[in-house]
């Protein structure tokens, strides 16, 4: 098993440009997508009452991730019309109704946006009106808007800057999680090409056991894997500043199942496929169709067809990014992160030992 590793390690250091280039690709990508999500983004809007829309835009401006621009209504539902805009708002003095296609995370958190701060307008009013002097309670409350007399804070509604880290974590574990399968994938691919040049038999007929040498092959795809993924995190933490809010360590230990899992499917793709040639074909399209389906190019809680809900419990990648955000993001206990875990480890024992038999029978 150690002259397996060792071959394989020398021959990735020979030849590391795979690896470098879809190391360097994923981080490209979960900057570029995750970085956006810091950017402010602007919401059209439309009043019919004028006569305190222009200090309501002010206020609501005064937001770090949102720019509301004023419109004309039939404006407003041509852009949404045209998808040129997520979602359109119609502003009055006490109330706001919004305008949306689908409730997307970037509709959902404008919602609490504004729903935070009609609220505390309203708290404000009723202060003002029961007070005697009118003018002093007034400039009191503008006084304390750093430190509000009441707080508007709730568990179900997520601050501006909370909810924009989250999307940059989600591209990041998203896209992390996509190029692992390519970087696992065309490491596992050696045992196909071993067998397609003759190699693989005289291994066998070696003295070295043969759970040896498939625990060798599997440990270095594994091992690769798991040091591109600590890469990126690292280069996302020390070098754009990532907090993983506190749970960095803790995302090292979480990719361990997912990995496992994907280690095992390519052992199965192996199994299944008769060349390299089908198996270079096939990778695309399972890790495209996985990324698209389980959440790694969008938020899973976005979709809505319960088709492809019931289709994305069968893919890794679901549990890998529930696995991450229940973890990292919400803090989640230890019993909420065993059942994604058990999951993936279920599915990698069923792939591996349907894989490794299909690779003993299969004669190429």
């Amino acid at each position: 098993m150690r002259a397996i590793l060792w071959g394989k390690i020398k021959h990735f250091i020979r030849k590391p440009g795979g690896f470098l280039t879809t190391t360097l690709i994923c981080i490209i990508f979960a900057y570029l997508i995750g970085m956006s999500s810091f950017s402010k983004v602007e919401v059209p809007v439309f009043a019919e009452d004028t006569t305190e829309i222009d200090a309501i835009l002010d206020e609501l401006n005064e937001s770090e991730s949102y720019t509301f621009v004023r419109y004309q209504e039939e404006e407003v539902k041509k852009l949404l019309e045209d998808g040129d805009a997520e979602v359109g708002i119609s502003l009055d003095n006490n109330q706001y109704t919004i305008y949306r296609e689908a409730n997307t995370a970037s509709v959902l958190t404008i919602q609490n946006y504004l729903e935070k701060y009609y609220n505390y307008k309203m708290k404000e009013q009723q202060i003002i009106s029961m007070a005697e002097n009118k003018p002093d309670a007034k400039e009191k409350l503008e006084k304390n808007l750093e430190n509000p007399i009441i707080p508007i804070k709730g568990d179900s509604n997520i601050s501006e800057k909370e909810a924009t880290h989250q999307q940059s974590l989600q591209a990041l574990f998203g896209f992390t999680l996509f190029f692992s399968i390519y970087t696992v994938a065309f490491t596992v691919i050696e045992i196909l090409r071993d067998k397609q040049a003759g190699i693989w038999d005289r291994i066998i007929l070696s003295a070295t056991s043969k759970t040896k040498i498939y625990l060798g092959h599997l440990l270095f795809s594994f091992g690769i894997g798991y040091f591109q993924i600590m890469l990126i995190f690292l280069v996302f933490k020390f070098g754009l500043g990532i907090t993983f809010q506190g749970n960095f360590y803790l995302t090292l230990i979480l990719i361990i199942p997912y990995l496992f899992c994907i280690v095992a499917l390519t052992i199965l793709i192996t199994g299944l496929v008769k060349n390299v040639s089908q198996f270079n074909a096939l990778i695309p399209l399972i890790s495209v169709s996985f990324a698209m389906l389980g959440g790694a190019y969008w938020p899973i809680e976005v979709v809505t067809s319960k088709v492809m809900l019931l289709i994305s419990k069968i893919i890794p990648i679901t549990y890998g990014m529930e696995l991450l955000k229940v973890g990292v993001i919400d803090n989640g206990t230890l019993l909420e992160l065993l059942q994604p875990a058990g999951i993936l480890c279920l599915m990698a024992t069923i792939m591996l030992g349907i894989g490794i038999q299909l690779i003993e029978k299969r004669h190429i």
